[in-house]
């Protein structure tokens, strides 16, 4: 299990996830390995994390933002 730390691009929060991953794994990602192939065993939502940062509540407010933006188009 590793820690990993990651800023949101959308709030800005600092968020850390305890996910079942080793630090191998984590290497071979970061050394260029699709995460789907390093870390088969995260969740979607995990693995978007990893790579981005954005929890599942980030991108609820993404949607949203985007719901609105698309009503004020209209």
């Amino acid at each position: 299990m590793l820690n990993i730390t990651r800023t949101s691009p959308v709030t800005a929060a600092v968020n850390t996830m305890e996910l079942d991953i080793t630090m191998d794994q984590y290497a071979r990602w970061r050394g260029g390995e699709l995460i789907q192939d390093a870390m088969p065993q995260l969740t979607v939502d995990e693995r978007e994390f990893v790579i981005s940062g954005c929890t599942p509540s980030c991108w609820d407010k993404l949607n949203i933002n985007s719901d609105k933006a698309a009503n004020l188009a209209l």
